[in-house]
């Protein structure tokens, strides 16, 4: 979990330096001949730019003033041409950052994508998916706009400033100090903005990631909201947030644009001072008119350009904090990584052994307390039990989703503590009691069980798991779109391609997480007859409620409060009289059907 700690304003410039300094390594590099080229393009900007304020002093004294026919061609083309080449410039500058911009983007999404997978499931149950979500989607772009702010305002903005003010004092250093005059007390204005700024940009990110998480569970769980009439308590939380989230935008709007009044105040004063003086010299003195409105073009020029850099530290400020917020992100430590000198797991029995394992999910909140069996290899073991009691703990362990607080998990005694997590579960086909599906076609997903596998057998895995009937009755039968989520399809037709995709893999471990629990009768009848035949010759652990489903298992172990209360074949356990599974059984015994009665109701469906 990352501290939010109240730093001090040079630890935070120093924070925010770093990560500028980092942006700049991690993708300068990729991009140095782009930069090179888009530098040169916003150099010829500056050169441009400074040309027509230099040249203006010709163009007034010699046509105007002298009357000089020998310039009236050369000095316009001369300004036409200063005109083209700043245009050409802009245009090639553009395009090459903005290309450079868009594969920043691109690439740090890559990263983002492959860290996420990369992290313990853990992180996830403590951050919420639609947040995280729209957190990267608002954060992401931020990378690219500090090089683009650094670049261009380097180039460009100091570059041209420079020019200009070079040709000011080429023509009149007094008048160049005056104008100058502006810089100190615009700076010390920035300077008191940008912690202000910072603080605000933070609290409206989080704010706005709040915002479309809310409209994103909703939109997820919109059956729910109509069922329970969810609709106005919903909107009345997230019309709390949408304010929250106004105001700050509001702040963050009054933040930046109060650098304006100050600025246009005190370069107003310079240049009309600048403008009093210089009039007062040529009504006086005689000065050329030519010198003075060279000077007060490029003085007109420079505005701009210098106004783009008193602003450069906020809208800098605003691009850190989104890079820092996506940083914070790409530094999370995945939490079971593979240890130094892992090898592959390899398999050749499938014995399962978990060996005084203790677990909790939080500190002083055991919930396995020293549990310990043995899944035969090419056995089924059921494990059963009230809710809350350990069981689906149990599996998450096994297939290294955390880590075990103490004790050993084993298979073919080795310590999957010491294999490469990638080789571990290769060797485990799971089906959990969510069906999960992604993006893509039917096809795909149940591919996603061994994605080298040809088209036949993926159909022969629909075929296992009783799903070829729909499928074939869907409009393009293996390459229909599922849509988001498995929604076209029922609960029990996303089950039957969750093991699909399970058979595909074809593991010698085989993990049942209530696989039927979402099936109908005729269902959960069909599908059993397809699990059966794929448990044949494989290790299987099966949690389940529906105590009819394990009753024929090799081995069924009751788990109470984290450890193995009992254990035994379901005769052996029935045979205890007041035993925990008999008391199980009676109360629930509705679920204990013989394979008979589940044939004659799917019979009857």
């Amino acid at each position: 979990m990352k501290k939010t700690l109240s730093l001090s304003a040079p630890e935070e410039r120093g924070q925010a330096w770093r990560v500028l300094r980092r942006v700049i390594a991690e993708n300068g590099r990729a991009h140095l001949r782009g930069y090179a080229v888009a530098v040169v393009c916003l150099v010829l900007v500056a050169l441009s730019t400074a040309f027509l304020a230099w040249i203006m002093r010709d163009v007034i004294d010699q046509i105007f003033v002298a009357g000089n026919r020998a310039v009236l061609f050369s000095l316009p083309v001369a300004v036409f041409l200063s005109f083209l080449v700043r245009g050409f410039a802009t245009y090639g500058q553009g395009v090459i950052l903005a290309r450079i911009g868009n594969d920043v983007v691109a690439r740090y999404q890559r990263r983002l994508f492959e860290h996420l997978t990369s992290l313990s499931v853990g992180y996830f149950n403590r951050t919420r998916s639609a947040q995280l979500a729209a957190r990267i989607n608002q954060n992401v772009s931020g990378v690219r706009d500090t090089l683009n702010l650094t670049v261009t305002s380097i180039a460009r903005d100091l570059l041209t400033l420079i020019f200009l003010v070079f040709a000011m004092i080429w023509q009149d250093w007094v008048l160049s100090l005056i104008a100058l005059t502006a810089g100190p007390p615009i700076a010390i204005m920035i300077a008191r903005l940008s912690r202000k700024l910072r603080k605000a940009t933070r609290q409206s990110v989080d704010l706005n990631a709040r915002v479309l998480g809310a409209m994103q569970e909703t939109v997820q769980g919109i059956h729910v909201v109509k069922a329970f009439t969810m609709e106005a308590g919903l909107q009345d939380r997230t019309e709390t947030l949408i304010r929250a989230a106004e105001e700050r935008s509001n702040r963050i709007a009054t933040i930046t644009e109060r650098s304006g009044p100050v600025t246009e105040t005190v370069a107003g004063l310079a240049v009309a001072a600048v403008i009093a003086w210089s009039g007062y010299r040529a009504i006086v003195y005689g000065t050329s008119p030519g010198a003075m409105f060279a000077f007060i073009t490029a003085l007109l020029l420079a505005y701009d350009p210098a106004r783009r850099l008193a602003r450069l530290q906020v809208q800098l400020e605003r691009a850190l904090v989104n890079a820092q917020m996506i940083y914070e992100i790409l530094d999370e430590t995945p939490e079971q990584a593979d240890r130094s000198g892992t090898v592959p797991l390899r398999v050749a029995n499938g014995e399962v052994r978990f060996e005084d394992v203790r677990f909790g999910y939080h500190p002083g909140e055991p919930v396995l307390r020293g549990l310990s069996f043995t899944a035969p290899a090419g056995r089924t073991t059921a494990l059963v039990g009230a809710s809350g009691g350990g069981k689906t703990t149990v599996l998450a362990l096994l297939e290294r989703f955390y880590d075990p607080e103490a004790g050993r998990i084993l298979i073919d005694g080795q310590d999957i503590a010491g294999v490469q997590q990638s080789s571990l579960r290769r060797q485990i086909s799971y089906v959990p009691q969510h069906p999960t599906l992604f993006e893509g076609t039917i096809r795909d997903n149940i591919r996603f069980g061994r994605p080298e596998a040809s088209d036949a057998e993926v159909e022969d895995a629909a075929r296992r798991a009783q799903a070829e009937e729909f499928i074939l009755a869907a409009p393009l039968g293996y390459d229909t779109p599922v849509g988001e989520n498995g929604l076209t399809l029922s609960g029990g037709q996303r089950q039957r391609l969750s093991i699909a995709r399970a058979l595909l893999r074809d593991a010698p471990i085989l993990v049942l997480d209530e696989a039927t629990s979402a099936l109908d009768s005729r269902s959960e009848a069909l599908v059993q007859r397809a699990l059966d035949e794929a448990m044949r010759e494989r290790t299987v652990i099966v949690v389940a409620h529906r105590l009819s489903t394990v009753r024929h298992a090799e081995q069924i172990l009751v788990v109470d409060r984290g450890r193995i209360a009992e254990h035994g074949s379901h005769d052996e356990l029935m045979a205890r009289p007041g035993g925990l599974y008999a008391r199980l059984n009676a109360m629930r015994p509705d679920t204990v059907e013989d394979d008979e009665a589940q044939e004659a109701r799917a019979r009857v469906s």
